[in-house]
Formats: C-alpha cells, sequence, structure tokens
C-alpha cells in the first residue's frame, strides 16, 4: 500500500511538472534566439550592450578580457579606451566592484556571475528572458518576467524596449505580452540588441568554441586527403595479393 502511494505522488509530481513546463513553453516558445557564435558582429555588438548595461552588476568572472579581444577582432587599445570603464587593467577578468552585501540591500539578491549561464539555462531561455519583462505593481521593482516570474532583476533595457502589460486568459493564466509605450527602439531593433546580448554570453560560455571551429575545417580536411592517400597505398600494397 505504501509503495502505491509512493508511485501515485511520483506520477501526480511528473504530471505538475510537465504541465507547467508546457504552460511557460507555450508562451515563450515563439522568442527564439539565432544563437551564432562565428557572427563576430553580432558578438562586438553584444559585448558592447553587456558591458555598457550589464556589468555593473553581473560579472563574467572567467572570461579575460584580452582574450575577449582577440576573439572578437578588437584592438586593446581600442578596448581599453571604450569598454573599460574603471582602473582595471587589459588582462584582468571581469569582474565587479559593487559588493555583494549591498546588491542584496538594494536587489534582494546578489546578482549572479554569467560566465556560464548560456551552457546551464540555454541561449534561447536569455533572449526570451531580456524580452518577456512585463509591468506588476507588486513586484519590488516594478517590474516581472515571463520566462522567470518573480525575478529580483529591474528591467534594466525598460527605456530602449517600452513598457509592457501582461495578457492573461479567462482562467488566468498568462497568454501574451502587449505594448503599454513604445521605447527608444522599435520592436526589431530591441530583439537584434537582447539577440547579440545572448548571442555574447553564448560565446562567453564556451571562449574555446571558436578555436575549434576555427580548426576544425583544415582537420577534416587532413582526415579527408589522408583516407585517401591510405586507400591508395593500401591498394598498392595488396595489388599482388590474390
Amino acid at each position: 500500500m505504501i509503495k502505491k502511494n509512493i508511485v501515485i505522488l511520483i506520477l501526480l509530481a511528473i504530471n505538475c511538472s510537465a504541465y507547467s513546463v508546457s504552460q511557460k513553453s507555450e508562451l515563450v516558445e515563439k522568442y527564439k534566439a539565432v544563437g551564432s557564435i562565428n557572427n563576430t558582429a553580432s558578438l562586438q555588438r553584444g559585448a558592447k550592450y553587456f558591458i555598457n548595461y550589464c556589468s555593473g552588476c553581473h560579472s563574467l568572472k572567467y572570461m579575460r578580457m584580452s582574450t575577449m579581444a582577440q576573439d572578437l577582432g578588437i584592438g586593446e587599445e581600442f578596448f581599453s579606451k571604450n569598454l573599460i570603464f574603471s582602473n582595471k587593467k587589459i588582462g584582468d577578468t571581469m569582474t565587479i566592484s559593487m559588493r555583494e552585501s549591498d546588491s542584496e540591500r538594494w536587489f534582494g539578491a546578489i546578482p549572479p556571475d554569467l560566465s556560464l549561464i548560456a551552457r546551464s539555462k540555454g541561449v534561447d531561455f536569455l533572449y526570451a528572458y531580456l524580452n518577456t519583462y512585463y509591468e506588476d505593481d507588486n513586484s519590488r521593482t516594478g517590474y516581472n518576467n515571463v520566462a522567470y516570474p518573480n525575478t529580483s532583476m529591474p528591467h534594466i533595457l525598460a527605456g530602449l524596449q517600452g513598457r509592457q502589460k501582461l495578457v492573461l486568459d479567462s482562467n488566468n493564466n498568462p497568454v501574451g505580452l502587449d505594448k503599454i509605450s513604445e521605447g527608444l527602439y522599435s520592436e526589431i531593433e530591441y530583439r537584434e540588441l537582447t539577440n547579440d546580448i545572448s548571442n555574447f554570453l553564448l560565446y562567453v560560455s564556451e571562449p574555446a568554441k571558436l578555436r575549434r571551429y576555427s580548426i576544425g575545417f583544415w582537420v577534416l580536411m587532413f582526415i579527408f586527403i589522408f583516407t585517401i592517400m591510405a586507400y591508395y597505398t593500401k591498394k598498392e600494397f595488396w595489388k599482388d595479393v590474390h
């Protein structure tokens, strides 16, 4: 009897979890990022947006600025002049100066390091998160988020996106977002911006992937040529064997 009850509870938990995921995915599934770490222009724009809007609170403690500059084709002098706003050096990692005690008092939580966020959450989640803020008077910051409900992160891009409200169906379930007022960017421009940030964080989560991609073609070419040579060598050695 006990085993039977345990099985029933497990099945109920699985069904509830599946229902929650289904409801959430239905609402955010239209937000699909175009992630491509080979798009250098997108990565450069994403780095600019991240440093200007996000790096005040969020660190990238595993990312060295000199490595980023090299990977993204940005000269170190230009990077230092335009993308470093503190006394840090180009060879330093991207940490923040804000104290954890201050951030917890201001936001109610310590902003996480985002070095590996794209690997843990996925680039589509990041893109949806940046696009699905809506006004909520019950929230500490005045905004809530569809992709990550009850988030403590303020909508730092509200001035660019504009204001949105959550649309509910007859059962009080969220079904969409309606624009209340326009921001500085059009919807297309804002989605491009958030896609660039998501793409940049995808690169940051595994910078070595860029190098693997760059040498991958030549490795496959070598294997292809070597296979042809090995085939004809084998054919030459065995031509007199019947």
